[in-house]
């Protein structure tokens, strides 16, 4: 089975970055993940609850974690977990 969760930035600074997650831009939670600690809070889950939040949620944590570790720490505006 594929997924797809899509991630769109909305907040950076030294310490944090915030995005949106889900499946489409119209069933989104958010995200934030903390740059020095390296935590990942789920701030916001999916508002439809016939969808597991969790699945997204893991896979998009993924994806930062990505961005923080293999790529430099350069987040950008539009991301997605694809698999």
């Amino acid at each position: 089975m594929a997924s797809y969760v899509l991630l769109l930035k909305e907040y950076e600074d030294d310490e944090n970055v915030v995005y949106k997650f889900g499946p489409n831009e119209e069933m989104m939670g958010k995200i934030e993940l903390n740059k020095v600690t390296k935590k990942v809070l789920e701030l916001e889950s999916l508002p439809e609850q016939n969808i597991a939040s969790t699945f997204y949620f893991d896979r998009a944590a993924q994806r930062l974690a990505v961005c923080l570790i293999r790529e430099g720490g350069l987040f950008s505006e539009k991301a997605a977990f694809e698999s």
